[in-house]
């Protein structure tokens, strides 16, 4: 039986959460490989809504859940997480969470230094959460991070101090920000350092022994293709590698166990924060899909801006990111419209594309080429296999499998955990 790597297929927000909180129960380990608490992965069971950012969306079933090294770690942020879960009754222990020891840590300078830039930037602003999470990363390929396992060792932490407060100090005069308060730091690690040790692991072990086993193992992306530092829409893009491949070098697992790779993918567009969106509508088309999919961001709030399905950047991204099938989300937000636009190509100055150009300049001129469907009045929500979904909708889906190059897995039709159509599953293959 196959392993599964989830991963977003366009700009993030795609509902990854309810996926792998639905497969999280047939998997043995869950585990988060990039990005940090800028996810936003909001699960409904029942009546309860649980609302994830750091943690992997196993914790929720009880599924052992582990953050890999490719984690950028704010350990107040994960400690808040947890006492709200908890609150929520959700156990969580070392038995059901465990942090890999390599993490990089997001540090309170780091979540200042975001800021400041942000602001500062004008015109250039490319819209980020202000979590620190782009600083911690240069901070790690650096090579003066803080990781977990220097929890253990804070009386040891005066060389990579000097490192850090070397780099930091001369950014923070640049703005007019005093030097880091190196003696607060060491008391904060300090207070901090016991609940996040708890947890701290060779993660890698447990994941080898885990694959060792034959026991199933979940990967949990964030964000989303479209955002990948080096093939999303650079540089309104995240500070992470969010294509499938991360999965390996993320976890300490070789490329060989991310196994089946499964887009997650809205049957509309959406995008938070700024950058270019060559199927965004602002007229009562693009209100409407905002209302009836709660398109609010689960991490900043801000609200998201909605499209068309634009087939041209889903195929892009399954391409470079090796998607094995994807899922099919909020396709009940469609129902009752009178017409459905895809995207199937571009206009670049009389050019014809089919792909997204590169720069920015570019990828902010193209035009969209649309092909209309007719759309259904029938409701597709809660439907749980094809006999319930309108004879319309799956022409549609079947329509979007031709154009992405790439079949459908999984078809959601509610945020609802069972209200999911299993077309092929990604376990068995």
């Amino acid at each position: 039986m196959a392993n599964v790597t989830v991963i977003g297929g366009q700009w993030g927000d795609e509902g990854k959460g309810k996926i792998v909180d639905w497969l999280a129960s047939r998997a043995q380990v869950v585990v988060r490989f990039q990005g940090g608490h800028n996810a936003g992965h909001t699960l409904v069971v029942g009546e309860q809504t649980y609302k994830l950012s750091l943690l992997p969306s196993g914790i929720v079933r009880g599924t052992l859940s582990v953050i890999g090294n490719g984690v950028v770690l704010d350990p107040w942020a994960l400690r808040t997480e947890v006492e709200k879960l908890s609150g929520q009754g959700v156990s969580i222990s070392p038995e059901t969470l465990q942090i890999a020891d390599t993490c990089p840590l997001i540090l309170p300078f780091h979540r200042d230094l975001d800021a400041l830039r942000e602001d500062a930037s004008g015109q250039g602003k490319i819209g980020t959460t202000r979590r620190g999470i782009g600083p911690a990363y240069e901070d790690k390929v650096g090579r003066r991070a803080i990781r977990v396992c220097d929890l253990a060792h804070l009386g040891e932490l005066g060389p990579q101090l000097d490192r850090l407060c070397a780099h930091h100090d001369a950014l923070r005069a640049g703005f007019g920000e005093p030097p880091i308060d190196r003696e607060r730091l060491q008391r904060e690690l300090g207070e901090i350092a016991d609940f996040v040790l708890q947890f701290a692991r060779p993660v890698w072990i447990t994941l080898n022994a885990a694959r060792s086993r034959g026991d199933r193992i979940l990967f949990e992306g964030a964000q989303g293709v479209l955002l990948d530092v080096d093939h999303g829409t650079y540089p309104f893009v995240t500070s992470s590698n969010t294509i499938a491949g991360t999965a390996a070098g993320g976890t300490g697992l070789g490329p060989n166990a991310v196994g089946f790779v499964l887009g997650i993918v809205k049957a509309y567009t959406t995008r938070v924060g700024a950058g270019p969106f060559p199927t965004e509508l602002d007229d009562e088309v693009g209100q409407r899909l905002g209302e009836r999919g709660h398109e609010f961001g689960t991490v900043t709030g801000r609200k998201r801006r909605c499209g068309w399905f634009d087939a041209v950047l889903v195929r892009q991204s399954c391409a470079v990111a090796g998607v094995t099938g994807i899922a099919l989300t909020k396709i009940d937000v469609l129902d009752g419209l009178e017409e459905i636009r895809i995207c199937t190509g571009y206009r670049l100055r009389g050019q014809m594309l089919d792909h997204l150009p590169a720069h920015a300049a570019d990828q902010a001129a193209v035009e969209p080429v649309y092909e209309v469907m007719k759309g259904w009045q029938e409701s597709s929500a809660g439907a749980r296999s094809w006999a319930q979904l309108p004879a319309q909708a799956i022409k549609y889906i079947r329509r979007i499998e031709e154009l992405i190059h790439c079949p459908v897995a999984l078809v959601s039709t509610s945020p609802e955990r069972e209200d999911t159509i299993l077309v092929r599953d990604p376990f068995a293959n």
